[in-house]
């Protein structure tokens, strides 16, 4: 179990153990293209398959993706259809793949608005995928941040727990046993965290990009990557304080 960030200093690694992602931009693509926005979709389905491949070739152990957040049921409802209709297709085409490269996929929020046949899906997928012991894909969908921090409090009190501790919460988030990200990065060129993951960013690198996420590509995670490797993680120390290797200079 990985301890909070607030409590424990976490090792410093050259590439980030966890990275999540906001993957922003899909429909503006399609539109600079004249295109559907159902077509940018399906592009940045693409760039989350390339990013999963390049993310374990560089030894990435843990990649959370914003897929289908709380508030995007407010979206237009052939859009929300579409978006439900890919992500079974993913499910049921790509999870093989997954499991091929011996990678683990977790699906993690509210699946109680889901039908029937995703549900299924979900669990078939996470059962399938159990085991392997690369990379772990973590799909956030129908998730929020607020919901998740309110979900383990209640599965506290359900408990009987007496207080609400830092690792009681923690253990039932639902990335409860990941450790919390090194590196966020947001594409789109938006500069919030739109409720994602709002305990497990606490002290996590934020990297936020203009380009859309049907675009970004290889160069463009290197680029992210590269700009984590350029950060102090000091997590309340001073630059004094870290080891030589550590420490960016001016």
């Amino acid at each position: 179990m990985s301890s909070s960030s607030t409590q424990t200093i976490l090792e410093h690694t050259q590439i980030p153990r966890h990275i999540a992602v906001i993957m922003d931009g899909n429909g503006r693509w399609a539109k600079k293209r004249l295109l559907p926005r159902v077509m940018g979709h399906k592009k940045g389905l693409n760039a989350l398959e390339n990013m999963v491949k390049r993310c374990a070739a560089l030894g990435v152990r843990h990649l959370t993706v914003f897929a289908f957040s709380t508030e995007n049921w407010r979206r237009p409802e052939e859009e929300v259809s579409f978006l439900m209709g890919l992500f079974l297709q993913a499910l049921q085409k790509q999870v093989v793949r997954l499991h091929e490269n011996n990678m683990r996929l977790r699906v993690i929020g509210d699946r109680s608005r889901f039908n029937v046949e995703i549900i299924r899906g979900i669990d078939q997928a996470e059962a399938l995928t159990a085991n392997n012991t690369g990379l772990t894909l973590a799909i956030a969908a129908d998730y929020g941040g607020r919901w998740d921090i309110l979900q383990a409090a209640n599965k506290l009190i359900a408990e009987g727990a007496g207080e609400i501790t830092e690792e009681g919460l923690a253990r039932h988030l639902m990335l409860g046993g990941a450790p919390e990200p090194d590196l966020f990065i947001r594409t789109g060129g938006e500069t919030r965290i739109s409720n994602f993951l709002l305990w497990q960013l606490a002290y996590t690198e934020l990297y936020f990009t203009d380009t859309l996420w049907p675009d970004f590509d290889d160069a463009a995670i290197d680029m992210a990557i590269a700009s984590y490797q350029t950060r102090e993680r000091r997590f309340g120390r001073t630059s004094e304080q870290l080891p030589p290797e550590q420490q960016r200079g001016e």
